[in-house]
């Protein structure tokens, strides 16, 4: 069963526990003066919380008896200090946890930021090895571990660390017989929390990783509830989220079991130790080497001793919690992005007023002043990680303008080529250029205003479809917005909505068709107005009317523009003025559509057999 349990254990660095430490060091850096000022007010809380059993043995020792004498000022004067030195601990208290949490809300701010930020920065092979629910899972339990440290165990733990060490050195000062009793119990305690520290950290990494996977099942199924719901697979997806669960509940009861083994052991050794501080004192007072003050000091600041002990524990609960947790926000702050900017960039050559070029007759009748750029493949290898070549040894040259249709079976490499063009991957060797310019060499921002890629889903942000068509260009205005809708032919659609653009699309643009939706992404390239547009078959999901309304708005947006196209369907290809036909990350046959569809390869079949569909 271990076994089965280290499995769940998500594999981290080696040196993780020490990264994760210079990244809390990181986030206090910017808050040091108040972490200093914070610092100051625990030590006085410390010392004020101390020396009220000091004033209980003055009274008892001198005030009494000067009471009984008819001297009753150094009574009263020991009582009003106790009560003075606790009241001004409850108001130190009040304040410290106050900027404590004031402090710890700043430091999450910014971590959560971080993450988002960095998150975004790594390449698309991060993103399709990870998925989104642990990643979701590092934004919201990881965070909230971390949080409930720094806002409510991080100024105890430290109080009681510091109450503890005054409350030592001041049973020293007053019977060190007595103290070395207290201090022979600090032995056991050093093996108990080191075998607890160690323990812990295991048990709550598996906490941490299989909430994880509570969050991700979720997640997945939430987002593919239709599906869910289509094939009646709510029982799997309830056995399985079952799973995961009893995994976490058998990480946290663990965890758990650890903690009351740690508070248990602490306060059995805390119980013997005033038990034997009862009966030596009690001896020594017998004896009349010690007095009854000291001895009721030494009882009550043996109880203040221990008492923290118990605070100590639920601290180092929520510690190892957050350590953990802290752990794997580290890791995915410490990931770098495989495809990184240059720290200088070489810019783009101006465009050139040129002709577009096109290898189709057809094309060629309505050629117009081209503001593509051309993309060549050079010498281009690539594989995933470890595996196998995609794209054995790959060249190609797309001038500016041309409409490149790509065709093939599912896995031929169409869409890995169209990833290296958007730079979402870097070739393993070779290079991907544009105009002449390495696509490694350009500035990131450059490139994604240069080269604009829409996916067959067209996802849609929450919110109306002008902010959605205004990813495009987020300062366009909104007579822009309505141009680019009017120039797709989304215009006439959104004009019947009840609240026009304003119209909010719901989640993942549910409120709008396939087609409506597949407008808007096409609106958003006429409004970004790049040089190439890399398309994932825009009409594969579409019935026949919506997919000739794409097609028409295709043809526009498409218009003067470098393009590849993923075809899926051969319908796409009429307008492409270049069809390459790929077969194991190879081109085995390249030419104009009218070309290769009246010769006898491999184009030609497919051609014929959809036609075939058709009658």
């Amino acid at each position: 069963m271990n076994a089965d349990r280290d499995d769940t254990v998500e594999e981290l660095p080696p040196d993780i526990a020490k990264k994760a430490r210079a990244l809390l060091r990181s986030l206090i850096r910017p808050h040091l003066a108040m972490a200093l000022f914070l610092l100051v007010i625990v030590v006085l809380t410390a010392l004020l919380l101390i020396i009220g059993p000091i004033f209980i043995a003055e009274a008892l020792d001198t005030g009494v008896p000067r009471a009984v004498d008819g001297d009753p000022i150094p009574l009263i004067r020991a009582v009003s200090l106790f009560v003075s030195s606790t009241v001004a601990s409850a108001a130190l208290a009040f304040v410290s946890t106050r900027l404590v949490g004031i402090t710890a809300q700043r430091i999450l701010f910014t971590l959560r930021a971080r993450v988002f930020v960095h998150v975004q920065r790594l390449d698309l092979g991060y993103h399709e090895k990870s998925s989104s629910g642990r990643l979701v899972s590092r934004q919201t339990s990881d965070m909230e571990s971390v949080q409930q440290f720094l806002s409510y165990a991080l100024f105890e733990t430290a109080l009681a660390l510091l109450q503890m060490l005054f409350i030592a050195v001041t049973l020293i000062v007053l019977d060190v017989p007595l103290a070395m009793v207290v201090f022979a119990g600090f032995i056991p305690l050093f093996f108990i929390t080191k075998a607890a520290h160690t323990s812990q950290r295991t048990a709550y990494r598996r906490t941490r990783t299989s909430i994880a996977k509570v969050i991700v099942h979720f997640v997945e199924t939430m987002g593919g509830i239709r599906a869910v719901q289509a094939y009646r697979r709510q029982p799997d997806r309830r056995d399985t989220l079952h799973d995961h669960d009893s995994t976490y509940r058998d990480a946290n009861t663990d965890a758990l079991q650890g903690v009351a083994w740690f508070a248990g052991s602490t306060r059995l050794v805390g119980n013997i130790t005033q038990t034997a501080i009862i009966v030596v004192g009690a001896w020594l007072v017998i004896e009349g080497t010690t007095q009854i003050g000291v001895l009721a000091a030494f009882i009550l600041y043996l109880r203040r001793f221990y008492g923290p002990l118990d605070e100590l524990v639920q601290s180092f609960n929520l510690y190892q919690s957050a350590s953990a947790a802290l752990e794997k926000i580290a890791a995915v702050l410490d990931t770098d992005p495989e495809v990184v900017e240059p720290v200088q960039a070489t810019p783009l050559p101006p465009h050139t007023s040129a002709m577009r070029t096109s290898v189709s007759p057809v094309s060629e009748a309505h050629a117009s002043a081209a503001t593509g750029r051309s993309i060549e493949f050079s010498g281009v290898r690539f594989s995933y990680g470890k595996g196998a070549e995609v794209l054995p040894r790959f060249d190609l040259t797309i001038p500016a303008g041309q409409i490149v249709a790509l065709v093939g079976a599912t896995g031929a490499g169409k869409s890995t080529l169209v990833k290296l063009v958007t730079r979402f991957y870097d070739p393993s060797e070779g290079a991907v250029r544009l105009d002449g310019v390495d696509l490694r060499d350009l500035a990131d921002d450059e490139l994604r205003s240069s080269v604009v890629m829409v996916t067959q889903e067209s996802f849609l942000f929450a919110g109306t479809i002008a902010d959605n068509i205004r990813i495009g260009n987020p300062d366009a205005s909104d007579a822009e917005v309505v141009a680019a809708a009017r120039a797709v032919g989304l215009d006439p659609y959104v004009r019947r909505l009840p609240e026009g653009y304003g119209t909010d699309v719901k989640k993942r643009g549910g409120r709008l068709s396939s087609g409506q939706r597949q407008l808007v992404s096409f609106a958003r390239v006429f409004l970004a107005d790049p040089d190439v547009v890399v398309l994932d078959e825009a009409t594969a999901h579409l019935d026949i009317p919506s997919e000739r309304l794409v097609q028409n708005a295709l043809a526009t947006v498409l218009e003067g523009r470098t393009a590849i196209i993923i075809a899926h369907r051969l319908s796409t290809v009429e307008i492409a003025d270049r069809v390459l036909v790929m077969e194991a990350g190879r081109i085995i046959e390249d030419g104009a559509p009218s070309e290769l569809i009246s010769g006898t390869g491999r184009f030609a079949e497919l051609h014929r057999a959809w036609r075939d569909t058709l009658v």
